[in-house]
């Protein structure tokens, strides 16, 4: 149990290839913890904002400091150090690797708000990015295929749940205990150090616990050797995969234009006539629906829904209730930004998963490229807080990411175009179902012949292939 196993051989076949739904249940468990934490870190983080506007005199557009650190180590890390240690040392390294980078992010915030420095929580919040996209790089890969193919799009979505039940009491905690009766702004700064440090700790314990645990290794090969066994084709090039570079600029538009409604949604219900207490209630509404509806959309792919027309619908309906929010006012331009939330929900696991269908070999590097897609979150709401601080007006400000959902839609009109053949032959297969899996080497006509065991952690038992 002691012993684990650092590094991995991407060209190996393991039996984490073959797991089934039986044996996926108690690692994707563990992981899905992992989406509590940064659904809580992403949902306090919409709070902070508004605070940090008021307790430290910032505009708008300088409070967006914190998402463009938070979200611009997204770009960074998985491109380079992530998926590196992602494709070289596998998903528990890159696991234990995040929680102890996250630790540290999260201890920065105490020196931060000793100095009351806006500038030290920009960089402690990179820091707490950096980790947090490590960990997203190796969590949404592993749920992605750990486990039968045909249920990619449930696993992810279900996670994403628990995510949102993070983002769904971190607001709460926030307006009601952190910065409750709070009018002294040293105070207000101290209770976010105290957050980070408890925090800090919980992420630490988890260390050991992701050293200990059984965790399955899947490896390009192994991807490789799984897509030929569903298409019975080879997957080409890297630089052929359309379909994933098409998700990459749906992910990137649609969650900059998630993280610009989030962050400016307690400035946009204030300027409708709500209280800063009311605005957080209401946030906090729409973060419950935005949760409860990933629970529905898993639901609706289970019953036989194809996941490209959850995107499509979900995207157009926000797209729509966007325009009708920057176009009304008062309490009904409030509604329909919650509709947004609401709407946004099952978006970035479809979009994630969808694109990473019938990649193969190719799979890690093109989770790695969707994870960093996230910077758009550094991206677009810099651009809809310098609209508001140049107009004075968040509801002509909304416009900025409503206009960012139009071009996400771009990737559901091809996947229910061009690649709804391969989409939908992923969703139809058996592979993994069993707990037998039969698979041929493409390259010599070695027949590979895999049975599920216990797994111990999916790295004992591989066979080298060379996969083109």
């Amino acid at each position: 149990m002691w012993r684990r196993r650092i590094t991995i051989d991407d060209r190996a076949i393991t039996d984490g290839s073959g797991i089934t739904l039986k044996q996926s249940l108690f690692p994707n468990f563990l992981v899905t913890i992992l989406f509590f934490l940064w659904g809580f870190a992403h949902g306090l983080l919409d709070t902070l904002n508004s605070h940090f506007q008021d307790e430290l005199n910032i505009t708008a557009s300088m409070s967006s400091g914190l998402s463009a650190a938070y979200f611009g180590a997204y770009f960074l890390c998985p491109l380079t150090v992530s998926g590196w240690i992602l494709r070289r040392f596998g998903f528990r390294v890159t696991f234990m690797t995040g929680l102890c980078v996250m630790t540290i992010g999260c201890l920065l915030f105490w020196p931060s708000g000793v100095k009351a420095s806006f500038g030290g929580f920009c960089g402690s919040m990179f820091v707490v990015g950096a980790g947090l996209s490590t960990l997203e790089t190796g969590a949404d890969n592993f749920l992605a295929i750990c486990g039968p193919p045909r249920y990619s799009e449930i696993r992810l979505n279900l996670a994403q749940g628990i995510q949102g039940v993070g983002s769904f009491v971190a607001p709460l905690l926030a307006s009601r205990v952190f910065f409750a009766n709070t009018v002294d702004t040293q105070q207000g700064l101290k209770n976010v150090q105290w957050v980070y440090l408890g925090v800090a700790c919980f992420v630490a314990l988890l260390v050991p616990l992701f050293y200990i645990a059984p965790m399955p290794e899947v490896t390009d090969a192994d991807m490789g050797l799984q897509e030929r066994d569903i298409s019975e084709t080879d997957v080409g090039p890297f630089r052929k995969q359309y379909n994933l570079f098409l998700g990459v600029w749906s992910e990137f538009c649609y969650t900059g234009a998630q993280v610009a409604v989030a962050n400016y949604f307690i400035n946009f219900a204030e300027e409708a006539g709500y209280s800063a207490a009311k605005s957080s209630d209401l946030l906090a509404v729409g973060q419950g629906l935005y949760t409860f509806m990933r629970f529905v959309s898993s639901g609706l792919i289970t019953v036989g829904v194809k996941p490209r027309y959850i995107l499509a619908t979900y995207l157009g309906l926000c797209f729509i209730f966007g325009v009708a929010a920057t176009t009304t006012s008062g309490p009904t331009s409030v509604a329909m930004l919650i509709l947004v939330l609401c709407f946004e929900s099952a978006c970035f696991a479809t979009i994630f998963t969808l694109a990473l269908r019938g990649l193969g070999q190719h799979t890690k590097r093109g989770g790695s490229m969707l994870v960093a897609a996230i910077s758009g979150g550094a991206a677009i709401p810099p651009m809809t807080g310098a609209v508001a601080t140049h107009t004075g007006n968040f509801h002509k400000a909304m416009a900025i990411p409503t206009a960012f959902y139009v071009l996400a839609w771009i990737f559901p009109i091809y996947a229910n175009t061009v690649s709804r053949d391969l989409l939908d032959g992923h969703r139809m297969t058996d592979v993994n179902v069993s707990g037998e899996k039969k698979v041929v080497d493409g390259n010599d006509g070695v027949e590979v012949e895999l049975q599920t065991g216990d797994g111990k952690g999916g790295t004992e038992r591989v066979e080298n292939v060379n996969i083109a």
